[in-house]
């Protein structure tokens, strides 16, 4: 859970679920890095909408996961609810749409209620949730690429759905914000000296990603801002995120940003916060096969 360490202990509930002691990071966080990221966002934003737009939108976001998924209502969702959430997450998450399908309403609810409300550490939980995309063995090497692919979009929808469910709670744990395999994401961006690091041991816990997030509120608080933190912190992760990828070279992205060219519409698309499908259509992939 997002917190200060002014906060009392006593803000603590003894035994409560999910509950992410913020690790000290292996690697530290520089302040000018930040300062550099959040000045970007704030130009970026008024160049936009005004980043009470981005806020908004990502309020909007919390409320259609948690209006669907709450514990109370949770065995009501349907399979038009899940297309509803693909809708609004990082475009390759929706790959995962298949899946979801062939599992059917009842396994694909038993599946997000565990990932959401299980009582297993919130990792296993995470992989496990990723194996709802399964990958033959015995296929040909390019079917156990795609699936194994869909796998690692099926572990972000999930951080997605824990994050966006209880954004307090839960930090967004996605691959975009870190990624320990390719030792790449939004955190190098604020390390010194990050292009010159043959490695970046972070790790892959949620409570290291915690502990990033409790950094970058600290930064937060210095420029006076304590409401909607937790949304700020996504914002000014995705903004350095969409730095990065805008250095590289985009054509190793664009099946997934389509038309997005400014920095804008891509902070927007990895928060997903993008413009919806128009009325009628929609973006949710139902073939994987490529």
């Amino acid at each position: 859970m997002l917190w200060f360490k002014k906060q009392p202990n006593s803000a603590i509930t003894e035994g409560e679920a999910d509950l992410i002691i913020p690790a000290e990071l292996s690697v530290p966080l520089d302040a000018r890095q930040f300062q550099q990221r959040f000045s970007a966002l704030s130009h970026i934003a008024e160049e936009d909408a005004g980043i009470d737009a981005f806020l908004a939108s990502l309020e909007a976001k919390h409320k259609l996961f948690s209006n669907l998924l709450n514990q109370d209502v949770i065995e009501q969702l349907t399979m038009d609810g899940v297309e509803a959430l693909l809708e609004t997450v990082f475009s390759a998450r929706r790959r995962v749409y298949p899946a979801f399908s062939a599992m059917g309403i009842a396994a694909t609810t038993d599946a997000i209620r565990e990932l959401l409300y299980g009582k297993s550490a919130l990792l296993d939980r995470l992989n496990h949730f990723s194996e709802i995309v399964q990958i033959n063995d015995a296929a040909d090497k390019e079917t156990r690429k795609i699936a194994a692919k869909n796998r690692r979009a099926a572990f972000d929808f999930g951080a997605e759905l824990l994050h966006f469910n209880d954004p307090i709670k839960y930090p967004l744990m996605t691959r975009w914000v870190w990624d320990q395999n390719t030792v790449s994401g939004a955190l190098r961006e604020f390390i010194r000296g990050n292009d010159t690091l043959p490695d970046v041991p972070l790790g892959n816990s949620p409570e290291m990603f915690e502990g990033a997030r409790t950094w970058l509120a600290a930064q937060l608080a210095e420029q006076g801002l304590y409401k909607d933190v937790h949304y700020w912190v996504d914002l000014v992760q995705a903004q350095a995120y969409a730095e990065y990828f805008r250095s590289m070279a985009e054509g190793m992205l664009s099946a997934d940003f389509g038309r997005a060219s400014g920095p804008a519409d891509h902070i927007k698309k990895f928060l997903g916060i993008d413009s919806p499908a128009k009325e009628g259509l929609s973006r949710v992939r139902r073939d994987v096969s490529a």
